[in-house]
């Protein structure tokens, strides 16, 4: 498995932010190894920007109980966006 690009784009991220993540819980530091880089989700799984292809069993935490990407969830999301994005008001 080439994990090259995750390595990269992780030692990179090390410079940038404490444990080269946004949460402790993604820096791996307690269980040695490095995070992968997710690229993209396709239903249950992940594609890291190495193109390795994983099965997502985080899901998210919850709320990709439908998938990465699931159809419906997209043109609902691609709908709703086109009337704005942020508003600092009550929708």
């Amino acid at each position: 498995m080439n994990r090259d690009r995750s390595h990269a784009i992780f030692a990179h991220a090390q410079m940038l932010m404490p444990g080269g993540v946004n949460s402790p819980a993604r820096a791996f530091g307690a269980v040695g190894g490095e995070p992968i880089v997710v690229a993209r989700g396709e239903g249950a799984h992940l594609v890291d920007v190495d193109g390795n292809r994983y099965i997502d069993y985080i899901g998210s935490w919850g709320p990709m109980i439908l998938g990465h990407a699931h159809p419906a969830v997209t043109e609902a999301l691609a709908r709703t966006i086109q009337g704005g994005t942020s508003f600092g008001a009550p929708t």
